[in-house]
């Protein structure tokens, strides 16, 4: 045999793995002590496959992410970020191309505040997960109900754990004055005023009133729809 040979029959010698050493030892009438001990043996060699296959699949993945760029800017602190659209809808196609997939799930820390959970999961069944917590999102002068603090902060860890549990870093992103990427400018700090205290003076349904306007909140009403909130509230009929 010529050594050229022998390195090519080396090379494309399939892997001796526990499934069929198990396979062998069913074959060969092995007790149940045997089969029980290559069972665990196989289980192991899987898990330890599908972690091999997630690292590589996360690893190309980072080798060709997605641009994320910062689309929003927080009005309370002055700092730029992400929204969710921004950061998750982009990266889907490319974690799919490797494979992977996100999910999240949701509860409370003894505390009462909400939790988030991102979970990073490969096609061969591995994955890995980030958790979160923060109190309840009460910005907003109170323009927020419980319900909706909740969901704003969960939305904010959406964000946090996603980011992390991918490894994505934002970009900058030339931003309008109102921190806006996209062109679409939410209320000046004047105009909010004026549409709380429409709000407050007429005992207006919030849930009700947003859900009108299209918006989550007061802060995120944009500014073309000022004078359709205006004429909105001003046509309600002042509290008995």
């Amino acid at each position: 045999m010529t050594e050229e040979k022998a390195k090519y029959e080396v090379a494309t010698k399939p892997e001796t793995t526990p499934a069929m050493l198990l396979n062998l030892a069913i074959d060969k009438g092995a007790d149940i002590e045997k089969l029980s001990q290559l069972m665990e043996l196989q289980i192991k060699w899987e898990e330890r496959e599908s972690r091999k296959a997630y690292v590589l699949a996360v690893s190309k993945f980072k080798a060709d992410p997605p641009d994320i760029y910062k689309d929003k800017i927080n009005k309370q602190f002055g700092s730029k970020y992400s929204s969710i659209d921004a950061l998750v809808n982009p990266t889907i196609p490319f974690l799919s191309k490797q494979g992977l997939s996100h999910s999240w799930d949701y509860g409370t820390t003894e505390g009462g505040w909400p939790s988030v959970t991102c979970i990073l999961s490969h096609s061969c069944g591995y994955s890995q997960a980030v958790t979160m917590s923060a109190p309840p999102d009460i910005s907003g002068g109170g323009s927020k109900n419980p319900i909706q603090q909740i969901k704003s902060t969960q939305t904010y860890l959406k964000i946090a754990t996603f980011e992390a549990v991918t490894g994505l870093v934002s970009k900058e992103a030339n931003l309008d004055d109102d921190g806006n990427a996209s062109g679409d400018n939410y209320l000046d700090d004047k105009q909010l005023s004026t549409i709380t205290d429409f709000v407050n003076a007429k005992n207006v349904n919030l849930p009700n009133f947003l859900k009108f306007m299209k918006a989550e909140s007061l802060e995120t009403i944009l500014a073309k729809d000022y004078n359709k909130a205006v004429s909105a509230l001003k046509a309600k009929k002042e509290p008995k």
